[in-house]
């Protein structure tokens, strides 16, 4: 094999299978994809049928890259004849008597309406009545309010991967398998990439390896991130049209403990997860072991508010966040080595995840985005001042 590549990305998630499928538009077989572990494994942070895409955001800086994230999704679908995106609408539901006296910044319904309203993005604001009047699934006790974005729906987490690797493959980038990078070497001109059976060089690297970042940067730089083991379970629901995506959302919940679920989509089944509060694990240490304890949380959490939407369950997966301080992403290149480019998903990057790919390869070629990225900055105080708090919200 060819050990010199203009580009080598180092993790084919959903972050580089992206980026791979992006480069490769620009520079077909001189981009190499090396992936960890067999492509489309479950030891990361991108398996599984769903994520949630939206309009409707609380922070400034993801509602700029909004439309971009859903155009980006339509070019490859377009390429690839795939469906990636299925709309259903979306509801975020916040339980204010449940968060009375939290610590909950923009993250609230008037915070969701008021980005909106900046970014020109239609929503509707709805009290409890409202919602279940237009969702009769939900059992609300009525000082709950929500806010509705007709836009929201699924991302398909593994289709979309597999669709960029092929179509990165099919414009000529190479993809190794089983291929852990060992170390990374800046020398003149660009990289050199270690790995157990090949030394590479690459004039650009890209490094999207979640949870493995730290390790594969080694000492060019060292991020403070936190790496939770989350869960989502998939519920046999005999409900099929009531929650189909036809008739039943995705939504949010934002109460005392934070939910996020899934009409019948990938399985013949439901799907909820607890977003946030898993326990912090190392991509060595995690295990695959669901917690009971969040499955009884959820389980009290649908017998209360959605007792249709649960059934047998069909089966409990794991996945990891990499999380910095800010829970922000990162999209830089390393300040002392500018030939590597880093991206981190911060546990919430899917709906994002062909743009910010292509913006990896824009700022691994170009040294510069064509959208504002400055917030996901490796210098910014959150990466660099140890005093700086962390600051999730779960």
């Amino acid at each position: 094999m060819n050990t010199d590549h203009q580009v080598v990305v180092i993790g084919c998630g959903g972050l580089g299978s992206a980026a791979l499928y992006w480069l490769a538009r620009e520079r077909g077989p001189a981009v190499l994809g090396l992936e960890r572990h067999e492509l489309g494994h479950s030891r990361g942070a991108s398996q599984d049928h769903s994520r949630i895409i939206r309009y409707a955001q609380h922070q400034d800086a993801y509602a700029d890259l909004a439309p971009a994230a859903y155009a980006t999704w339509r070019a490859v679908e377009e390429a690839s004849d795939q469906r990636l995106v299925t709309e259903t609408g979306g509801l975020v539901v916040e339980d204010v008597e449940a968060r009375r006296g939290l610590a909950t910044g923009t993250r609230t319904i008037d915070g969701y309406a008021e980005v909106a309203r900046r970014h020109d993005v239609p929503v509707e604001v709805l009290d409890a009545a409202e919602v279940m009047a237009r969702w009769p699934q939900f059992r609300l006790a009525g000082s709950e309010r929500a806010l509705y974005q007709r836009r929201s729906g699924i991302v398909d987490a593994a289709r979309a991967n597999a669709t960029h690797i092929a179509l990165a493959r099919g414009l000529g980038a190479q993809v190794r398998e089983h291929s852990p990078v060992r170390a990374l070497h800046p020398v003149s001109g660009g990289v050199e990439v270690v790995t157990d059976d090949e030394t590479y060089r690459a004039d650009h690297v890209v490094v999207t390896a979640d949870a493995r970042t730290n390790e594969v940067l080694g000492g060019l730089v060292r991020l403070p991130l936190t790496v939770t083991q989350e869960q989502v379970t998939y519920y046999a629901t005999p409900h099929l049209r009531t929650f189909s995506p036809a008739h039943f959302p995705v939504f949010m919940w934002h109460g005392a403990e934070n939910y996020y679920g899934f009409p019948v989509y990938g399985e013949v089944a439901t799907k909820l997860g607890q977003h946030m509060g898993g326990h912090e694990v190392t991509a060595d240490s995690r295990t695959f072991e669901p917690d009971p304890l969040r499955r009884k949380r959820q389980q009290e959490f649908l017998a209360e508010h959605l007792p249709e939407f649960g059934g047998p369950e069909l089966y409990t997966k794991t996945c990891l966040y990499t999380i910095p301080p800010d829970q922000h992403f990162v999209l830089d290149r390393v300040p002392d080595a500018p030939a590597i480019t880093v991206g981190v998903g911060a546990g919430h990057a899917f709906k994002f995840a062909s743009l910010l790919g292509r913006l990896l390869g824009e700022l691994s070629l170009h040294g510069r985005t064509s959208l504002p990225v400055d917030t996901f900055s490796l210098t910014r105080r959150a990466l660099v001042d140890p005093t700086f708090e962390r600051t999730f919200h779960v």
